[in-house]
């Protein structure tokens, strides 16, 4: 399968071999159709998910007097999650390019939030600039990993996406302000509301198995704000990073939260697409016919 690595294909072939054999119709056919998108779901988050299970473990079995700090252990383990990523082809060297990119641009935004008591680390190990150890940026570069994951797993199609200039404006602005409201008027109410017009007429398709799915793109993004926040919770409550209101005592983490998350996922969605340009289901059609033509011929 095109775009797969060459493990995934391994993996895709097997399972081709068990599914292909069988009659699906009707409720079947969809409940494999719905297993199929939540193993690729999974497979696509294995890299956020290998770090958050790191966190927690980190939280309940690292021993307090262990000679390592544990920043340091969780640092240690993201690059070995890295590595291990990387060694088993589970991501190709093409999609280390866009997670260095998160990786750098979270680890400049938490210098500054960090140093403007937003949140706050932990002050223990060595491997860290400033107050930051160096296993948050893992954390964006988790964010990054998934979507190029989740962009070639399902061939994701975007129909009347909007121009990348504008999208490119419009996420430079956000991530400004993320740094900017904290000496000028917060504007994340304005961005949000560009976004809507921006990527309203915006339509994801994503092929499952044998069916494609068509969604308004804003449902995903907001959708993945949610796993994201929730992840954020699990990774506080486990000690990986503490807001000023969780000092004394964690408390779930507000729920306006969420629209920071939103507009992280515009960035992240440029980012991807300025690396991966966003290609339509026309493109797709007529790729797919020309395949067909040189196959013949």
């Amino acid at each position: 399968m095109a775009g797969y690595t060459a493990l995934e294909e391994r993996i895709d072939r097997v399972a081709h071999g068990i599914i292909d054999r069988a009659e699906l119709r009707g409720a079947r056919a969809g409940l494999v159709e719905f297993a199929v998108f939540v193993a690729k779901q999974a497979w696509a988050c294995v890299f956020g998910f290998l770090l958050l299970v790191v966190i927690v473990a980190a939280r309940l079995w690292y021993p307090d007097d262990a000679l390592l700090a544990r920043n340091d252990a969780l640092t240690l383990a993201a690059v070995a999650i890295q590595v291990l990523m990387l060694a088993t082809r589970l991501e190709t060297v093409g999609e280390l390019r866009v997670v260095l990119l998160f990786h750098v641009a979270g680890t400049v935004m938490e210098l500054f939030k960090t140093a403007a008591g937003s949140w706050q680390y932990d002050p223990e190990g060595l491997l860290r600039i400033g107050g930051v150890p160096l296993f948050s940026g893992f954390m964006y570069a988790a964010v990054g990993s998934y979507m190029v994951r989740v962009y070639r797993l399902f061939d994701l199609r975007f129909d009347r996406y909007p121009r990348r200039r504008v999208t490119a404006l419009i996420a430079a602005g956000v991530y400004v302000n993320f740094f900017a409201h904290h000496v000028l008027p917060d504007i994340r109410w304005a961005l949000i509301a560009l976004v809507l017009i921006a990527w309203w007429p915006t339509v994801l398709r994503a092929r499952v198995l044998r069916t494609s799915i068509d969604l308004p793109i804003l449902a995903p993004f907001a959708g993945v704000a949610v796993v994201i926040w929730i992840a954020e919770n699990v990774s506080t409550w486990a000690g990986a990073w503490s807001y000023p209101d969780q000092l004394d005592g964690w408390e779930p983490v507000s729920i306006a939260k969420l629209g920071s998350w939103f507009l992280l996922m515009i960035v992240s969605v440029v980012l991807v697409t300025w690396v991966y340009p966003p290609r339509s289901s026309v493109e797709q059609a007529d790729a797919s016919q020309a395949e067909r033509v040189k196959t013949v011929a």
